[in-house]
């Protein structure tokens, strides 16, 4: 399968809303990335449609386009009739007009092949009464979900070439040198082009064809005109097929399924066995090909747009000649998807996983774009998916770990909204406060357990307290106390840590210390007075002693 759509790697955000919106879930993620997984992909478009970020782009081939008309051979522009909703106003011949500009030889309606393939159709109704259900095959996205989901349906495929086929065949009889470039809504036909080679040489979408026409200054000119009307018109709204044909053959039940889902569900009764005798329109898009993806991808206009064909569109068929049966015969063959299938008790394991250990705990929410939990179990044993897109899963895994943190943390927390109510209270700060419940003051205004000044003034500066030492005097204790205020989540939080001990042992330390300076003063004191006496008494007794002395000295001198 061509690479028609690819992602571009920066722009997804993870959101799953292609997953959730691919009816086959063809989308594998990995490396927080989307990835196309291209042989399980029927091409619908609708991940491009839904992409918020525009992650998935379709593959341009307006270069190839040019490189075609550089050849010098003439390329022919095969227009889908949905052109007529998608540029309102503006007829065939302004489109030939403005296509020339381009650089296209010619530019012909798709139409005319619509008219071929639905005159096939009739003759198969009336000649071939084997056929039990026929099922139409101009739809690229259902012959692809038929290829790979429902092979059993794949007798029942008309083995008719596409309108878009059967133009470009019309067009290389009529001129076997051309090359012929298909405009339309639909990313499925750059596939189709590509599988089944030699008729269709390049596919552009409308919204490829805006940017060329953009590009080179070409204005369309709104004239609604046209050299002729056809019924074949009709092709690109639901039930169109059916508007053009003889509906009165071989007595069938005709009938016009549009959108994936109701497609899924009538070929699941065509498998089955279910439907008989019937002839059925089957088209992916909802509303026909009008809905397709890049009619100018966010076009959504489904009745101003049948309006639009059908006002556009006329009582005749075109006057072609029919060509030998033999050169619309187009073959399928069913597709292998190789998806592996687990056991179920590979799926129980998968399950437990993700945090689901019993029945009830399988929500089927679908925020990881599957269905069920089950459907996302089989993702996983594919490669498809992995455990952490469970939400909830995550969602309570992150609660209880940040609840795990806030039980047993031993710091005291407190969260207050911008009103100072208190809106979560831990153990820890409740031990600090003596509050036997945390019940006991949810909700209930912060002044009556602590003093709201600090979270007044935060509140209003928004600049956060760190570390900030506070006595706590009604509950006689000491806390290290940082607030911050969270603006996005508007709630004010309190972490304390709890230094009363700390606190104590340095009042006891200084108590010590300036105990121990006293004591030293006294000592000092009582030394040094102890010092002076002695000084005294020495001073006294030298006194004496030198008098004693001189009086012997001069008793001894007398003599």
């Amino acid at each position: 399968m061509q690479d028609c759509l690819t992602l571009k790697k920066s722009n997804c955000k993870n959101c799953y809303k292609c997953i959730r919106h691919c009816p086959v879930k063809s989308i594998r993620f990995s490396g927080n990335q989307a990835h196309i997984v291209n042989d399980e992909c029927i091409l619908c478009g609708h991940c491009f449609v839904v992409c918020p970020q525009d992650a998935k782009q379709i593959t341009d081939e307006s270069e190839k386009t040019k490189v075609l008309m550089q050849t010098g051979e003439p390329v022919i522009a095969s227009l889908a009739p949905s052109f007529i909703a998608n540029y309102p106003g503006v007829g065939i011949n302004a489109m030939r007009e403005a296509l020339k500009k381009l650089g296209f030889a010619d530019v012909e309606e798709t139409a005319i092949g619509a008219h071929i393939v639905k005159t096939e159709y009739e003759r198969m109704l009336r000649e071939d009464k084997n056929r039990d259900v026929i099922i139409t095959s101009c739809c690229h996205s259902a012959n692809l979900l038929i290829q790979k989901y429902f092979p059993g349906a794949l007798p029942c495929l008309a083995d008719v070439l596409s309108p878009m086929q059967a133009h470009a065949q019309h067009i290389k009889r009529r001129m076997p040198n051309a090359k012929v470039v298909f405009i339309g809504p639909c990313v499925a036909k750059k596939d189709e082009a590509d599988h089944y080679k030699g008729l269709v040489d390049a596919v552009l979408t409308f919204e490829e064809l805006t940017n060329w026409l953009s590009a080179a200054g070409v204005t369309l000119n709104p004239e609604l005109d046209s050299d002729e009307e056809t019924r074949a018109r009709f092709f690109p709204v639901a039930g169109g097929i059916l508007k053009t044909m003889e509906k009165d053959i071989g007595g069938y039940t005709y009938l016009a399924i549009d959108g994936v889902e109701n497609c899924i569900e009538a070929l699941k009764d065509v498998e089955s066995g279910k439907i008989h005798h019937a002839f059925i329109e089957i088209n992916v898009c909802s509303g026909g090909c009008i809905g397709g993806p890049v009619m100018e991808k966010y076009h959504k206009n489904p009745v101003k747009d049948y309006i639009a064909v059908a006002q556009y569109a006329g009582p005749r068929d075109f006057p072609i000649e029919q060509p030998d049966l033999m050169r619309l015969r187009k073959s399928f063959s069913p597709i292998d998807t190789e998806s592996k299938m687990p056991s179920e008790t590979e799926i129980c394991a998968i399950l437990r996983q993700m945090g689901k250990f019993r029945p009830s705990q399988e929500l089927n929410c679908g925020s990881c774009g599957y269905n069920t939990c089950r459907e996302k179990a089989i993702a996983i044993y594919q490669g498809k998916a992995d455990p952490s897109m469970c939400l909830p899963y995550l969602k309570d895994k992150a609660e209880s770990f940040s609840d795990t943190i806030v039980k047993n943390t031993p710091n005291g927390l407190i969260v207050l909204n911008e009103n100072l109510e208190v809106q979560q209270i831990n153990a820890a700060a409740r031990k600090i406060m003596n509050i036997r419940s945390a019940s006991d003051v949810l909700g209930e205004q912060v002044v009556r357990i602590l003093d709201p000044t600090q979270f007044m003034n935060v509140l209003k500066s928004g600049m956060g307290v760190y570390d900030h030492r506070e006595y706590l005097a009604e509950y006689k204790r000491y806390v290290d106390q940082t607030i911050v205020h969270d603006r996005e989540s508007h709630l004010l939080v309190c972490i304390m840590r709890d230094v009363t001990s700390e606190e104590r042992e340095r009042e006891k330390k200084e108590s010590i210390s300036t105990q121990t300076v006293e004591v030293a003063d006294k000592v000092i004191d009582k030394q040094m007075r102890i010092v002076q006496e002695i000084a005294s008494l020495l001073g006294e007794t030298a006194a004496e002693t030198k008098i004693a002395l001189s009086k012997l000295k001069e008793s001894i001198t007398n003599e």
